[in-house]
């Protein structure tokens, strides 16, 4: 049940030898590299398992073609949200170790954590998983993860270094605009429905409220299970982590957060479409229990943003295997999910609610 790492795909190797010496230099007690294996989900920062003579690590890197992406993959604000979180007391995180910006390592900066033991609910697992995911146990950690959510939004970040990490005034409006431009700088095909949505959510900006760290990308494929309490041990992938209005972050999870009359396409995203889960409407009246002083009285909005930041960020990667970037081959039909995400976007404009 334990997240599997498997051969590093071609084109994403490791330099072992200048990776050995410097790990040996600055992590204290570091043995000799084994073996360094891939974990396969996940579609932008690689992640890579280093296996030594006494201990596990995992490495972050950039994709190759990151610099192109502005202000995406910077692993060392990654690695310093990780250090502040660690600093504030926030306990489920990955301790971060070191941190390296020297590109002549493997050709990239690169952060290390350690490797923590449990289980991701990931699509690429479903046949090792569904045996044991029973609507009970679906429930239960729906359960969990919107209460870690809420947790997350409650963190005190005045007077800590999380406080510098984010600029909350005028927060949803850069990022409309900013994922607008993203999208335009990596357009491949035309999609009709983009200006429309854009537009409505341009003319539809909502009053913020009071900010707080926000994750971001907070799904269950990016979060650690122990199955025996079926808690929370870790949230991991911190990369687009900042400080602004919660219901952004909210409305992100519930853009990933299929339900069973959902496309195949959508279902790839989370395994939240299994028997037992939560709705997108039950995660609302939940989330609201955990942290009632949030208003989500205007979710609809953040929901359709999220669904177009989701679209942007596939657009993008779909650009890099369009330009022979990247040769991973579950990025060639990429282009269907951008299309299927504004479709919904632009649906649920219409019908004025999640769909």
């Amino acid at each position: 049940m334990e997240d599997q790492a498997k051969k590093i795909r071609i084109g994403e190797e490791l330099d072992i030898e200048n990776l050995q010496k410097a790990l040996k230099e600055n992590i204290p007690d570091f043995t000799k590299i084994i073996e360094i294996q891939q974990f396969p989900g996940g579609f932008s920062n690689l992640t890579y398992l280093i296996l030594t003579n006494g201990n596990k690590y995992v490495l972050r890197k950039p994709p190759k073609g990151a610099k192109a992406i502005k202000g995406g993959h910077n692993m060392k604000r990654e690695y310093g949200i990780l250090c502040s979180l660690k600093e504030a007391g926030f306990a489920k995180i990955p301790d971060p170790i070191f941190y390296s910006s020297d590109e002549e390592v493997i050709g990239s900066e690169f952060y290390v954590m350690e490797k923590l033991e449990g289980t991701i609910l990931r699509n690429s697992q479903i046949k090792n998983q569904l045996p044991i995911l029973n609507p009970e146990l679906m429930q239960n950690l729906s359960i969990e993860l919107c209460k870690t959510q809420a947790e997350l939004h409650k963190i005190e970040i005045d007077g800590t270094p999380l406080q510098q990490i984010g600029k909350p005034e005028g927060y949803i409006e850069r990022q409309v605009l900013g994922w607008h431009e993203r999208y335009k700088n990596a357009e491949t095909d035309d999609i009709s429905e983009v200006e429309k949505v854009i537009e409505w959510l341009k003319s539809n900006l909502p009053e913020e409220i009071k900010p707080s760290l926000i994750h971001n990308d907070f799904k269950f494929d990016n979060v650690i299970f122990d199955l025996k309490t079926q808690k929370i041990q870790a949230i991991l992938d911190w990369e687009m982590t900042t400080v602004g209005d919660p219901r952004m972050d909210i409305g992100t999870t519930l853009s990933y957060w299929a339900e069973a009359g959902d496309g195949d396409f959508e279902k790839n995203f989370n395994l939240s479409w299994l028997p037992g889960a939560l709705t997108r409407n039950e995660y609302v009246e939940l989330y609201k229990s955990f942290n009632p002083n949030i208003d989500l009285s205007k979710i609809l909005y953040f929901y359709i943003f999220g669904l177009f930041k989701n679209a942007v960020i596939i657009q993008q990667i779909y650009s890099r295997y369009k330009k022979g970037l990247t040769q991973d081959p579950r990025f060639a039909n990429l282009g269907f999910g951008v299309k299927s995400l504004i479709k919904k976007a632009a649906e649920s404009i219409d019908y004025k609610k999640m769909l």
